[in-house]
């Protein structure tokens, strides 16, 4: 079976129907995934759900029990090597060697992809000075802070030069600082690039940062896709907020919205629901300005990915929170 043909950009991965056990535990349950080539996608869940099986199955390192899937253009099961040789992988856990200097474990990713020794030293070099890595290239990783070393691990994933990127809470246990510089790395990946990037992550502030697409995966499957914006609008909680300059606006205001709304007296503030939408906020400018009334301040709140993570995968009993995938061991491939 050939894969799936793509409408308008290419899909850098395509899966359909995965389906995953570990003994009676199902992890996966039939997910579909199409993801274009260029971009950032997110994929959210609590512990449990099946992120880090999803990524051990798309980067060859489990088979997947039922399903096909396809990435850059390979077919994952009878094109295995070729898929290795087109994607890299960079795990929570960092793969750097400790023993070795930073340019040492570079030039050993080198050697792994069998590139020509020159070839191999140009690229480390070149990766050092791209990741700020120079000053530490003649440095023990194990002297290096936790940010330089998460850096160090990307750098050693970029060495094949691959085109699709997995990257299993690559940012776990950074500072916000550090985090942020990552962030930066990940989007010129993609911005300057092309690379596409899978990204599971358990800070959902780092998903709405970077990602052009967020799936949400709770028991094996798939409960929710789409932009961060698209997802926010998706739960409850959105309203628009008009602040007025006097008692008798608000009270103008409230007559015209109804019992729907919020009141706030002392701040003089009304709260609209809304659904974060441009055709919802220009019915509420309309409604004010027919009715001459003039709101001092407007500003437009929608729910963020904490609200959908805990609205999507919230069931009784359970506290909802981002993490790994039971069942199979965690690993660290390039």
């Amino acid at each position: 079976m050939t894969a799936p043909l793509a409408t308008g950009t290419e899909q850098a991965i395509t899966a359909i129907g995965l389906t995953k056990s570990y003994g009676d535990k199902l992890v996966l349950d039939g997910i579909d995934l199409r993801i274009p080539e260029g971009t950032v996608f997110a994929l959210l869940g609590p512990n449990g759900a099946g992120k880090t099986t999803t990524v051990q199955i798309l980067s060859t390192l489990v088979a997947a029990d039922s399903g096909q899937a396809w990435v850059a253009g390979h077919d994952l099961t009878r094109d295995s090597d070729a898929v290795r040789a087109a994607i890299g992988v960079t795990g929570q856990f960092s793969a750097v060697d400790n023993l070795l200097t930073a340019e040492e474990n570079l030039l050993l990713m080198a050697d792994l992809h069998h590139l020509p020794r020159r070839e191999g030293r140009r690229r480390a070099a070149g990766l050092l000075r791209r990741f700020d890595l120079t000053e530490a290239a003649a440095k023990p990783a194990a002297t290096c802070s936790g940010g330089m070393r998460r850096k160090l691990d990307l750098a050693m994933t970029l060495v094949g030069e691959p085109r699709v990127i997995f990257l299993d809470e690559p940012t776990t246990g950074l500072d916000p600082r550090s985090r942020r510089t990552m962030w930066e790395i990940i989007r010129g990946l993609v911005d300057d690039e092309g690379v596409t990037v899978f990204l599971t992550t358990q800070y959902l502030e780092e998903a709405d940062r970077l990602a052009d697409r967020i799936a949400v995966l709770d028991r094996g499957r798939l409960v929710a896709e789409g932009t961060a914006d698209e997802l926010k609008r998706r739960v409850p909680g959105g309203h628009i907020r008009l602040r007025f300059a006097d008692p008798g606006g608000l009270e103008s205001a409230a007559a015209l919205f109804g019992p729907v709304t919020r009141q706030d007296t002392e701040a003089l503030t009304l709260s609209v629901p809304s659904d974060g939408g441009v055709t919802t906020l220009r019915a509420v400018l309309d409604v004010l300005e027919y009715a001459s009334v003039e709101a001092a301040e407007l500003t437009v709140h929608t729910p963020d990915l904490d609200d959908v993570f805990l609205t999507l995968t919230e069931r009784p009993g359970h506290s909802a929170q981002p993490g790994h995938a039971p069942g199979g061991p965690k690993e660290n491939a390039r």
